[in-house]
């Protein structure tokens, strides 16, 4: 992660204060857990609440560290030093990793709140250009060649449904990662009451790991991962969709370019897609978690620590580049300007071609095989394909085609709303009824 792909709000949840803030609300929570069950005096677990209330000295716990080469002793030799003679009482009965995956979970849950709320903008902002383009008639293109008419409310619509569905994955992943384990080594809570664990899980908002054998299984991480990556790969898709349209061949739609930018620093003219260039990296950098992320489940036994050294890259990494790529999509989005007399210009390219299939269900419908119906069809679109003359004077002039459909008829094969019949019951199926 580098400052220049991070908002604020994402990185705090990742920055060493925080981690130790909630390793220290862990192992408060345990104590007042411990207390009243009676393992540890009730003024033992009060001072180490009060005393160890502080703002904790990074630079400290890190020369701990450097001497003793174990990160949660560091810390605990640090608190100590806070709270006193009744130190001895903390991470009574507890592994490191009860305290790590513990708090990795309220991070992970953290972090899918705060990209909830981006995907959320993202909504906004498709709904909202959805319904303002239901109507504005654009080509619908397959392998980059021109297909159907559609419009680009639709096209909008198509990205808000692909958003609404991640949105409800990123909530059960966010539901499967909420997870505590205080089970103590190997997890069999033979040093530690199962009651302290389901004390410190409800204090801190999640729920109990039924089996966490020292560590919470890491299949739950790969889900998470496995669910932004796929979240990446909507952000690309859309970006793509994007740039595409921005070509200069084809300029249905721009990114916003603003009073006093520069597109590049050789050319003047240029009006350069590099939000939505910038977006389809970091979708890359996003999806790359998701292969360690799967390869962390098989550890060894109860378990080892050749999972740690990837979370600690993946965690941060991940959420932050996914927290900025979503707001920038955001306002890519909502600012983006959109050429709707372009489109008009670029459906009528291919002089009425995308009628083809119409005329070829007219023709069956009129008794003509479908073998016969496409060759005719075909034969006049290639004609009309090289530029030589539109497609309805075409098929106009052809005189098998002539002796199935009259000029009436086939003129009425050319009317651009009879493509747009089902908008409203397709943003019905995306929106709600209207």
């Amino acid at each position: 992660m580098i400052p220049r792909y991070a908002r604020p709000q994402m990185v705090e949840i990742w920055e060493p204060a925080t981690r130790f803030r909630i390793w220290f609300e862990i192992e408060a929570h345990a104590c007042d857990a411990l207390a009243e069950l009676g393992v540890i005096p009730d003024e033992a677990a009060k001072n180490i609440r009060e005393r160890g209330n502080v703002k904790f000295d990074v630079e400290r716990i890190d020369e701990i560290e450097r001497e003793v080469k174990h990160d949660v002793i560091a810390f605990l030799t640090h608190l100590a030093e806070h709270v006193g003679d009744d130190a001895r009482f903390i991470h009574q009965g507890m592994t490191s990793s009860d305290v790590l995956d513990t708090c990795l979970s309220v991070q992970m849950s953290r972090a899918s709140d705060l990209l909830i709320v981006g995907v959320d903008r993202v909504l906004a902002a498709l709904k909202t250009r959805a319904f303002e383009h239901k109507k504005t008639v654009c080509i619908g293109r397959s392998h980059g060649i021109h297909a159907e008419p559609t419009t680009f409310g639709l096209k909008m619509a198509q990205a808000f449904a692909e958003f609404d569905r991640a949105r409800a994955r990123l909530l059960i992943a966010k539901d499967e990662i909420a997870v505590c384990a205080i089970s103590g080594a190997v997890g069999t809570f033979a040093n530690i009451q199962p009651e302290v664990e389901v004390h410190v899980a409800k204090a801190l908002g999640l729920k109990v790991e039924p089996v966490s054998t020292q560590i919470i299984p890491r299949d739950r991480h790969a889900a998470f991962f496995a669910c932004l990556g796929v979240l990446a790969s909507s952000i690309e898709r859309l970006a793509t969709e994007i740039r595409h349209l921005q070509r200069t061949e084809v300029l249905e739609v721009e990114e916003y370019f603003a009073k006093g930018q520069k597109g590049s620093s050789a050319m003047p003219h240029k009006r350069n897609p590099i939000l939505t260039e910038n977006l389809t990296g970091l979708a890359r950098l996003v999806r790359s978690s998701v292969v360690p992320a799967l390869e962390n489940v098989a550890l060894w036994h109860e378990r080892d620590i050749s999972h740690s050294s990837v979370e600690r890259g993946i965690g941060p990494d991940a959420t932050i580049h996914l927290d900025f790529a979503l707001h920038r999509l955001a306002g890519v989005i909502e600012n983006l300007l959109v050429y709707p007399e372009n489109m008009v210009r670029n459906l009528d390219r291919l002089g009425g071609l995308h009628n083809s299939q119409r005329v070829l269900l007219a023709l069956t419908q009129k008794g003509v095989s479908r073998e016969q119906a496409y060759e005719l069809v075909q034969r006049n679109a290639m004609a009309t394909w090289r530029g030589e003359g539109d497609f309805l004077s075409n098929l106009s002039a052809d005189d098998e085609v002539a002796s199935v459909l009259g000029e009436a008829e086939l003129a009425k094969m050319f009317d651009l709303e009879y493509h747009l019949a089902r908008v409203d019951h397709i943003f019905d199926r995306v929106f709600g009824p209207s």
